[in-house]
């Protein structure tokens, strides 16, 4: 099988390539924008491998998109390529419009444009798998969760723009009968995840002896994820969900934000003992909340369970230590991501 990946060098989207490299006999096809996000270093441990290759193409161009499908002949299309952090949504929007709007619309041109050329099994077997967020359904109160048909609800302009694609995907199956799954994911933590996002910001800040910045009161709920359990769950619903349908995919995970905040703390004051910044929760410094924030997300993933058999893996506590573990071991990973295009700063303040 060939899998053209869009968004292959990012956090969700190189776990994709890597779970997909070592667990199946798979061909790739990373097509990347290599934004200050995107990182070929995440996929260094595949890079070499012969069913790889990899493609610096924006999603937005239509005739480099459409060369991808007349050269490369995918199987099927999982579409991860996209702008995805909300505070960068805020302070400028009109990437997200772009990239998760219009780009979205051109890959579906393209793929709906090949599928249309092929025939038989080939025909038959072709998938465009759309890998999508819990943040398009608004958020929650103290209590319920999301669903499948959980009405859509966006609040920020990044949901609004994950929302648009998520409907632009639905339309082309509806009206072209182009094969496409959706998924909606919970929040995603574990390596290789670019340090402007909570877990990671943490961690760098802590051990550099920074303050740790803390939204509102801290009261946010997340559901949270492991990155590889989602690879797993992804690669499930691409080989055998069904046609038209979406499944959500969550860890079973919720916790405060500042939860999550004081066992980063509790964790490194145990795996680096000598650190001079202990107890590192002393470096908690609550800031002025996010315009528009969501007050909780949780997602129901049981029909994903029911139908394909998938379920998390990691527990919260098992899975955030081995992300602490790779930031210990993989610190110059980090600086060097964040060289020249981020240095910790509040985003997002509207």
């Amino acid at each position: 099988m060939q899998v053209l990946v869009t968004g292959g060098a990012g956090f969700i989207g190189s776990a994709v390539i890597r779970d997909m490299l070592t667990q199946t006999s798979w061909s790739v096809v990373n097509c990347d924008k290599l934004t200050y996000a995107g990182n070929l270093e995440s996929l260094a441990s595949v890079s070499g491998d012969s069913r790889y290759v990899f493609e610096q193409v924006d999603i937005c161009d239509v005739a480099e998109v459409a060369r991808l499908f007349d050269q490369y002949r995918p199987n099927g299309v999982m579409h991860l390529a996209a702008e995805s952090h909300v505070d960068r949504s805020i302070d400028g929007p009109a990437d997200f419009i772009q990239t998760n709007i219009v780009g979205t619309y051109t890959l579906l041109q393209a793929a709906r444009n090949y599928w249309s050329t092929l025939a038989g099994a080939d025909r038959d077997a072709f998938r465009f798998h759309h890998i999508s967020t819990d943040e398009v359904y608004g958020s929650l109160g103290e209590d319920g969760y999301f669903y499948e048909t959980t009405p859509y609800d966006p609040n920020s302009p990044y949901a609004a723009s994950k929302a648009s694609s998520d409907h632009l995907v639905r339309a082309w199956e509806h009206t072209f009968g182009l094969p496409t799954i959706v998924t909606n994911c919970s929040n995603n933590y574990g390596p290789y995840q670019y340090p402007e996002k909570l877990i990671p910001l943490i961690i760098h800040n802590a051990l550099a002896g920074k303050t740790l910045p803390v939204y509102g009161t801290g009261a946010n709920v997340r559901d949270w994820l492991y990155v590889e359990d989602h690879a797993r769950a992804l690669r499930r619903v691409f080989t055998a969900g069904q046609v038209g349908e979406t499944y959500n995919i969550g860890g079973h995970n919720e916790r405060k934000n500042i939860d999550v905040v004081h066992e980063l703390c509790r964790l490194l004051d145990e795996l680096v003992p000598a650190s001079p910044f202990r107890p590192h929760a002393k470096l908690i410094q609550f800031v002025t909340d996010r315009p528009g924030h969501d007050q909780r997300y949780a997602i129901d993933a049981s029909k994903i369970e029911r139908e394909l058999g998938w379920k998390p893996e990691e527990t919260f506590e098992t899975g955030l230590r081995k992300t602490v573990e790779w930031y210990l071991d993989n610190q110059g990973w980090c600086q060097r991501a964040m060289a020249g295009r981020y240095h910790g700063e509040r985003l997002g303040k509207g």
